[in-house]
């Protein structure tokens, strides 16, 4: 387990992470998610004792991250930012890896750098964006830790190898429980592989849930109600996220199961309505809408 405890880094006069307090928990994927800026390459930097928090501490399986080569056995960190050595290669960094995590298997590693297609002695500087991706993900399984922190991970990564790495995940999750910890603004992929996720916005955290409790928790609606009935006295007593109208057609997300939302409107009779499927896009500008972060304000 992976515990930040009221974590907070500041930049000069930049507050990059702000008193954050969030645990990760084993076998899940945990996708960390928020508005440009927020802070989670920082957080995760600082989850990975690359820079040190300037109040708070960060446990890993008990044990302080800063600092301590035990701790970092633990884990294999895929940066966005990556660096290779110069004129570096494939059997260069297994070599490399080798020495620093004592269970590195140099066997799988050459079967798959065979089955994505890259070439072991070909100088790393030459391959795509894409296929350096591959190489740092392949590097990331093979090091078996018990934990991989990726940062922005299927940024250049075309749809296939997009599913082949979401495949690999799933089965060392399956087969040894790794865990893996995401940090993306792809929330369309993210959506298909995590369990648990955290928002972050302003350095902040505004919340850390289970995806499943979140869309529970979160419902759409779009109705057409008889005259003389508004949907903010429908949902008086609760938190309406979003409230759009086009003429007669009401599309309104409410902080609520389905199934209260279903029992208010029928209640009132409506000429029709529906409950659509969220995605955690949508839930994404929902709650940063109520945060302030409001596209509206953005293009309007």
């Amino acid at each position: 387990m992976i515990e930040a405890i009221d974590v907070s880094k500041k930049f000069d006069n930049i507050q990059a992470v702000d008193h954050i307090t969030a645990t990760i928990k084993e076998g899940n994927v945990f996708g960390l998610i928020g508005t440009n800026g927020a802070g989670k390459s920082t957080f995760i930097r600082m989850l990975c004792g690359i820079l040190k928090p300037d109040t708070g501490t960060i446990m890993i399986d008990g044990m302080p991250v800063w600092e301590n080569p035990s701790a970092k056995e633990l884990f294999f960190y895929i940066s966005d930012d990556q660096y290779f050595f110069n004129n570096g290669t494939p059997a260069d960094l297994k070599l490399f890896y080798r020495t620093v995590y004592p269970n590195f298997d140099s066997a799988r590693f050459d079967t798959l750098l065979g089955q994505f297609d890259l070439d072991a002695k070909r100088k790393i500087h030459t391959f795509s964006k894409g296929m350096k991706k591959q190489l740092s993900v392949l590097c990331g399984i093979c090091a078996n830790t018990k934990y991989l922190f990726c940062d922005e991970t299927f940024d250049g990564l075309d749809p296939v190898m997009r599913q082949a790495v979401k495949s690999i995940f799933a089965s060392e999750m399956e087969s040894r429980g790794m865990t893996p910890i995401i940090a993306s603004h792809n929330l369309r992929e993210l959506e298909d592989i995590c369990d648990h996720v955290g928002l972050l916005h302003k350095g902040g955290i505004l919340l850390s849930k289970d995806l499943e409790d979140m869309k529970f928790n979160i419902s759409k609606v779009q109705c057409v109600l008889k005259d003389g009935i508004n949907p903010k006295q429908i949902f008086a007593d609760l938190t309406i996220l979003s409230l759009e109208q086009r003429g007669q057609l009401y599309t309104i997300t409410v902080r609520a199961s389905q199934e209260e939302v279903t029992e208010r409107l029928r209640y009132h009779d409506p000429v029709f309505f529906e409950v659509l499927p969220l995605s955690l896009e949508e839930i994404f500008i929902s709650e940063t809408e109520v945060a302030g972060y409001d596209i509206k304000k953005l293009i309007y």
